[in-house]
C-alpha cells in the first residue's frame, strides 16, 4: 500500500462523527487539574469500562505509541497497521476516546470528559532514509518521534550500545525536518552522547519521554544529571517511568523509589521540567508466574531484532510494575505521594501534566 493509498483508505475508515453520548453519562473526573502521562500503554483491546476508570483517576492525556522496537525491515509498516487500529479504536469509542494532534485538542478533550491519545512512535526507523516520511507522519497527526529504542540505527546509538557515539548526519537532518514540522523529538532509549546531541542540536525543546535518573540508580536506561541540566536549560522535560527494574536494585522496587527518582529530577533540572510517564499498561496486570512468563518470551522476542540482550531477558526482576502503581488510577497514589513529601499544590500541578502541556504548546502548537 503506497502513501496515497493508505491516506484514503485511513479518511473512509474513520469518519468525522457527531459525539454520541450526553456530558452528564460520561465519567466525572475529581478535579479539574491536567493530568498528563507523558508514554503509556492504552491497548485497542481496552474496554472502556477500563477507560472510564482511567479517566475517573483523573488522567487526561496519554501519550501513546504507534509501535516498538520497530526492527528496520518492517517499521513502516508496523507504524501504519498501528496507526489504523488506534483510529479504529478511537472512533468506535468516540464517547470516551479522541485524538490529539494539537493542545487545541487537548483542552476540548479535558472540557468534554474524553482521554485524549496522542500519537507518536519509539524509534525512528520506519522513515527508512527518506525525511519525506516525516511529513507523511506528520499529516496524519503523528505528533513526536523518538530518535532510537535502545540500538543504534540511522539516526544515532542507543542506550544498550557497547560504544556511546552522538546523532549522525542523517539524524540532523531528522531533527532540522521535525523542528520545521513542529514534531517533538524525543530522546528516550538514546546513549547519553546521542541524547547530549539532540537537546544540542534541536532549535526547538526536546524531552526525554520515559527515562528515570542515573544517580539514583546506574541502568543503561537512566539520564545522567548533565544531560538533565542541559534538557532543563533548553526548557525541555524529562518524564520519570514506574519501570520496576529500572528503578532500583531491589527485586520489588516501591511508590518509595519511585518518588525518589522524582525527587532527584527535580534537585537536578528543576520544578518546571520533570513529568509522569508509566511506560507501562494501564490496566492492572496479576503479579502470578504465568504473566512473568509472558513478559520474558515477549521480551526474547525483542532480543532476536536486537532490542535486548539476552542476559538482560534472563536477569529480569519480576514484576516489572511497581505494585502501588498497578492499575488505571495509578495517578491518584502519585499526586497523594507527592503531597506526602511536601510538594506545594501548584508545583504537584506541574509534575502531572502542566510542565508536558508547555512543552506540547511550544512545540506541536
Amino acid at each position: 500500500m503506497n502513501r496515497r493509498d493508505f491516506l484514503k483508505t485511513a479518511s473512509l475508515a474513520v469518519p468525522a462523527l457527531a459525539w454520541g453520548m450526553a456530558d452528564s453519562a460520561r465519567p466525572q473526573q475529581k478535579s479539574n487539574s491536567l493530568v498528563i502521562d507523558g508514554m503509556a500503554e492504552i491497548r485497542v483491546t481496552y474496554p472502556m469500562d477500563l477507560i472510564k476508570e482511567v479517566l475517573a483517576g483523573g488522567t487526561n492525556v496519554v501519550r501513546i505509541s504507534l509501535g516498538s522496537p520497530l526492527p528496520p525491515s518492517r517499521a513502516f509498516r508496523i507504524v501504519v497497521d498501528t496507526y489504523a487500529q488506534y483510529e479504529r479504536y478511537v472512533n468506535d469509542n468516540r464517547d470516551f476516546l479522541t485524538k490529539a494532534a494539537c493542545v487545541a485538542d487537548l483542552d476540548k478533550a479535558q472540557k468534554q470528559g474524553r482521554l485524549a491519545l496522542m500519537y507518536y512512535f519509539q524509534n525512528a526507523t520506519p522513515i527508512e532514509y527518506d525525511l519525506d516520511k516525516i511529513d507523511f507522519f506528520r499529516n496524519l497527526g503523528v505528533t513526536s518521534i523518538q530518535l532510537t529504542y535502545n540500538v543504534r540505527n540511522l539516526v544515532g546509538d542507543g542506550c544498550m550500545d557497547r560504544t556511546n557515539a552522538g546523532l549522525s548526519e542523517f539524524g540532523l537532518q531528522v531533527i532540522d525536518r521535525m523542528n520545521r514540522l513542529n514534531m517533538l523529538v524525543d530522546l528516550s532509549h538514546a546513549s547519553m552522547a546521542t541524547m547530549a546531541d539532540g537537546i544540542k542540536y534541536s532549535k526547538k525543546t526536546v524531552i526525554v519521554g520515559h527515562s528515570g535518573c542515573k544517580t539514583v540508580f546506574d541502568h543503561p536506561r537512566n539520564t545522567t544529571d548533565e544531560n538533565m541540566r542541559a534538557l532543563a536549560d533548553k526548557g525541555g522535560v524529562i518524564g520519570i517511568y514506574q519501570i520496576n527494574p529500572f528503578l532500583g536494585p531491589k527485586q520489588r522496587n516501591t511508590l518509595d523509589d519511585y518518588l525518589n527518582h522524582i525527587d532527584h529530577a527535580v534537585k537536578v533540572a528543576g520544578l518546571d521540567h520533570v513529568g509522569i510517564s508509566s511506560d507501562r499498561e494501564h490496566q492492572y496486570i496479576p503479579d502470578t508466574e504465568q504473566e512473568f512468563k509472558r513478559l520474558q518470551k515477549e521480551m526474547v522476542g525483542k532480543s532476536t531484532k536486537g532490542v535486548f540482550r539476552g542476559a538482560e531477558v534472563n536477569q529480569i526482576d519480576w514484576p516489572f510494575f511497581i505494585a502501588e502503581l498497578n492499575g488505571p488510577r495509578r495517578m491518584e497514589t502519585v499526586r497523594t505521594g507527592l503531597e506526602k513529601r511536601r510538594y506545594k499544590t501548584g508545583d504537584i500541578e506541574k509534575i502531572m501534566g502542566q510542565n508536558f502541556y508547555r512543552v506540547f504548546k511550544e512545540v506541536i502548537g
